[in-house]
């Protein structure tokens, strides 16, 4: 064990830095210009150059020359990221302020959209009330005026009748009048008759008692005429007509009497007229009282309609007077319609000018959405070149890289009665990058290539390595493991939780991508076939997770713990790693490999400790051999990815493991031990590292120490009780991260 490694390299990874953002190459603030770097400015172009730049030297073989051109180097090499971070941060600074005016005039917009909805909602309410009113008052108006009509048609109506009773009546009364003058003439003749003939007198003096009878009929008729005229004043003009037709009678009647003498002598004739004259008597006599019985029915008519004739007066009156009343009314709720129009025109108006004002907000936050996504593409571009940059150092240097990961707390754990014992650098150098660890009041600060703090996903996660696993697609070898104690999360990153698709774990994250860029290559030519196997490490023994003669109740192990069919590891010279007897299956789809995975997991040694219900008893390696070809160029590479979940480490006092559990603790704690042995040589840069000492360093030793591009995730318990382990976890992980392990090389060549 060493002391807090302190003084551990730093490595700034930009993504760290602005939360994972990109920036520009090709231009830079002003605010560099009094940098650190002394004004010096990089472009795209200087940057391709430098990292196209070979070495010259004339002597291939002075090293030192060739020590001091790479020294120089990796110093123009670091000018160039100190540019660049402080690039970084100046673009970082102006992304905040760009994020505080778009959350600023989201909040104005919302605001203004809530006023806008508000007063829509406030016009609409009114403007469908006034609908309603002037819907209600329309079909009123519309009613009202149909019962008008009415009425008024019932009156012309009433008053076309009264017209044809009064014709009737004007004729009628010609008619009576026309009676009477044949009456009077009746009367007369009469009358000359008794002159001219005496012996006829008592017939006369009849006819005359006979006549003062019809002057009483007259006079009745005169009273019924008078009542009649009372009641119509057209009819007492008819009347008084008659009494003077009747005054004329009698006048003549008297001068008639006078001529009777001169009469007498016409008895003779008159006498063959007698006859004629009272057969005409009789005749006007009934035609006299059919008139009487037609004027009584007149009179009674004309009473009738003069009673429907006030009804309808007073009906037209009453309906006059609504109308008006309505009339009013209606003016007044024309008023109030054109109040609410003038109402509705303001509110128009007010909303117009918020809606051109809400489309002013709106286009400022387009306009600050677009340089927020200008400076997002700067950022990725330039976050882009920093991580070529930063895997052109790595690869010179050839260290292995380390991601530190710390789980969340789980319901059941406790943190430390001061307070977190885990922190996490605040600085621009170290942010996202460092961690920081508290035992027993001494703070102890690591530095790493990534630190994920527990809050960070899956997705975040698998972003940070997914360059990584596109090498092996590339042709490189690629190694990532899972180290950390027993219940600190490795399987978890590793797999992921099963059902879960938010929760997928970087072995099934890195298949899928593989499957979907090798699925995007084949328009440019590459063909690839891919290899899948998988192994554990159980007590010093390999066991092939995909074997068919493998049963799921047990291992078929022998007692002394050997398998009955041995596997071996040996290495090639071009430093690929094979397992005898290995089962090995060609794989054509992503989803192929999660049904072997799920195969696997099932047969994989879990058991139950105090530390861990699920823990891993035995070392998971997975890889992936992918072949491929570009049929137009002619071009072979050759890569492979290795994913390892490690088994993890704890002590004998706290897993309380006996028995057949004791015996796996003890195994898995000797092959980290290994572990920790090869770094430790490979630290010190010594001639013999001991890669033999286990069956997982002799398997790892191609990534340890060959030419393949290898990380290792260091799994972080924040459970105070586990603040040792996570101290030692973090010091093997600083070692780790100090070896060199020899620069990657591309597995690549021309097909013949």
């Amino acid at each position: 064990m060493v002391g807090p490694a302190i003084n551990v390299r730093t490595r700034l990874s930009f993504s760290d830095v602005n939360g994972g953002e990109e920036l520009c190459l090709t231009s830079a603030p002003t605010s560099i210009a009094g940098s650190e770097c002394g004004g010096i400015e990089f472009t795209k172009e200087d940057v391709e150059a430098l990292l196209n730049e070979k070495l010259k030297r004339k002597d291939r073989f002075n090293l030192k020359e060739k020590c001091d051109n790479m020294v120089e180097y990796i110093k123009r090499l670091k000018l160039c990221i100190k540019w660049f971070q402080e690039l970084e941060y100046s673009y970082l600074l102006e992304q905040r302020k760009l994020q505080d005016e778009l959350e600023t005039s989201e909040i104005k917009s919302s605001e203004m959209e809530m006023i806008v909805k508000n007063k829509e909602e406030e016009l609409n309410s009114i403007i469908v009330e006034l609908r309603k009113n002037n819907a209600f008052l329309r079909e009123k108006f519309t009613q009202e005026e149909s019962e008008k009509l009415a009425a008024v048609e019932s009156l012309t109506k009433e008053k076309e009748a009264r017209l044809i009773m009064e014709r009737s009546q004007a004729s009628i009364s010609e008619e009576l009048a026309r009676a009477q003058r044949e009456l009077s003439s009746a009367n007369q003749k009469l009358s000359s008759l008794n002159e001219m003939y005496k012996r006829l007198q008592d017939y006369i003096t009849s006819l005359q008692q006979y006549n003062g009878k019809l002057h009483t009929e007259l006079s009745t008729a005169e009273d019924d005429l008078k009542r009649v005229e009372k009641e119509k004043a057209a009819m007492v003009e008819d009347l008084s007509m008659i009494k003077g037709e009747l005054a004329l009678s009698k006048a003549s009647q008297d001068e008639a009497l006078k001529q009777k003498d001169a009469m007498l002598n016409e008895v003779t004739c008159l006498r063959r007229e007698i006859q004629q004259v009272r057969d005409d008597r009789d005749r006007q006599l009934s035609l006299v009282q059919t008139l009487t019985d037609e004027v009584e029915n007149c009179r009674e008519s004309a009473e009738k309609y003069c009673e429907e004739l006030d009804e309808m007066k007073a009906k037209a009156n009453e309906l006059e007077a609504r109308c008006s009343s309505q009339s009013i009314e209606l003016k007044t709720l024309q008023n109030h319609l054109a109040a609410a129009e003038n109402k509705l025109q303001v509110s128009d108006l007010t909303a117009m000018e918020t809606m051109h004002e809400f489309e002013d907000q709106r286009r400022l936050v387009s306009e600050l959405l677009a340089r927020l996504g200008d400076a997002e593409t700067k950022l990725m571009e330039g976050e882009m070149l920093r991580k070529k940059l930063h895997n052109t150092i790595l690869e010179l240097k050839g260290n292995i890289r380390v991601f530190c990961r710390v789980r969340p707390l789980l319901p059941d754990e406790r943190s430390s009665p001061e307070g977190n014992f885990i922190s996490y650098p605040s600085s621009v150098e170290s942010l996202g990058r460092g961690i920081n660890l508290v035992q027993n009041g001494q703070r102890h600060s690591f530095t790493y290539d990534k630190v994920f703090a527990p809050e960070a996903t899956q997705e975040d996660v698998f972003v940070e390595i997914s360059q990584l696993v596109q090498s092996a697609l590339d042709g490189y070898k690629v190694c990532i493991f899972a180290y950390g104690q027993t219940g600190s999360g490795k399987t978890y990153t590793m797999m992921g939780k099963t059902g879960f698709l938010e929760e997928k774990g970087l072995i099934p994250r890195s298949l899928e991508q593989i499957f979907q860029t090798r699925q995007s290559l084949q328009p440019q030519g590459w063909k690839y076939d891919m290899q899948v196997s998988m192994l554990e490490i159980y007590n010093e023994t390999i066991h092939d997770l995909l074997s068919s003669n493998r049963s799921a109740p047990d291992v078929l192990r022998a007692e002394n713990g050997s398998p009955l069919k041995p596997y071996s590891i040996k290495h090639d010279a071009n430093g690929n790693t094979q397992v005898s007897d290995l089962t090995v299956v060609d794989v054509r789809s992503a989803k192929e490999v999660s049904f072997l995975l799920q195969e696997a997991s099932r047969s994989r040694s879990v058991g139950k400790t105090q530390m861990n219900e699920q823990s891993s008893r035995s070392h998971f390696v997975f890889t992936l051999k992918i072949s491929g070809v570009n049929e137009s160029t002619d071009q072979q590479v050759q890569g492979v990815l290795n994913l390892i979940d490690l088994a993890g480490s704890e002590r004998l006092s706290k897993s309380g493991s006996t028995g057949e559990r004791l015996k796996e603790t003890q195994a898995i704690n000797r092959s980290l031990s290994s572990l920790s042995d090869v770094i430790f040589a490979l630290a010190k840069k010594e001639e013999h590292v001991p890669f033999r000492n286990s069956k997982l360093t002799y398997l790892l030793q191609p990534c340890l120490g060959g030419d393949s591009k290898t990380l290792m995730f260091v799994n972080i318990s924040p459970d105070s009780s586990s603040a040792n382990e996570s101290l030692c976890s973090l010091r093997f992980a600083a070692r780790v991260n100090a070896c060199e392990i020899g620069t990657p090389r591309r597995l690549t060549n021309t097909r013949p």
